[in-house]
C-alpha cells in the first residue's frame, strides 16, 4: 500500500449517508456478539440518524473525519468538546470497517484527532469504550489508559463503558 493512497478528510453535511451506511456495515460486526440485536437497531436510529448526525455537525457539536483507501471509504471518526469539561475532548466515535481492521486506519484516525486537537494547543482526549469491546486492547496499545467506568441510559438500553484518557 502506498501512502498517497490514504486519505482523510473531513466529513461534510453530505456525507451524513456515507457515514450513516458505514456505521450499519461495521456496528452488526462489531457489537452483535455484546449486545442485542435490539439495541444494536436501536443505537443506530438514534446516533445515527440524519437528525442526528445533522444536528451533531451543524452544531459543531462534532467535527467527522473518514478515511479512504485508494478513493473508497473505510471508516469514519468524531470528536469535540467535552460539554462537561471544554478543556477536554472526546473521541465520540471511530469506527473502520471489518475488512479493514488491523491496517492501521484506526491508529491514523487517532493521529489525526490528537494533532487537530494539538493545533488548538489542547492535550487531552477522552473515549468511552464498551466494557466488553476488544477494542479497548488496541486503544491501550495507542497510549489510552481507563480512568473510570460510566453507565450511560439510551432509551431502554444501558451503555457499560469504560472512560479511556490519553494525554499528549
Amino acid at each position: 500500500m502506498v501512502e498517497t493512497d490514504i486519505v482523510i478528510r473531513e466529513g461534510q453535511l453530505q456525507d451524513i449517508p456515507l457515514i450513516a451506511d458505514l456505521a450499519e456495515k461495521i456496528w452488526w460486526h462489531t457489537y452483535t456478539d455484546i449486545i442485542s440485536k435490539e439495541q444494536i437497531r436501536f443505537m443506530l436510529d438514534t446516533i445515527y440518524s440524519g437528525n442526528a448526525l445533522t444536528d451533531a455537525m451543524k452544531t459543531g457539536a462534532q467535527k467527522f473525519l473518514l478515511i479512504y483507501e485508494k478513493g473508497s471509504p473505510q471508516g469514519f471518526a468524531s470528536f469535540g468538546r467535552r460539554e462537561d469539561d471544554p478543556q477536554v475532548h472526546k473521541l465520540h466515535k471511530i469506527y473502520v470497517l471489518p475488512k479493514t481492521q488491523g491496517k492501521g486506519y484506526g491508529k491514523r484516525l487517532i493521529q489525526e484527532v490528537i494533532q487537530l486537537i494539538k493545533e488548538k494547543d489542547m492535550h487531552i482526549l477522552d473515549l468511552n469504550v464498551n466494557r466488553y469491546n476488544q477494542a479497548k486492547n488496541f486503544y491501550e496499545k495507542m497510549g489510552f489508559s481507563i480512568i473510570r467506568e460510566e453507565d450511560i441510559p439510551i432509551g431502554p438500553y444501558w451503555m457499560n463503558d469504560y472512560v479511556m484518557r490519553i494525554e499528549f
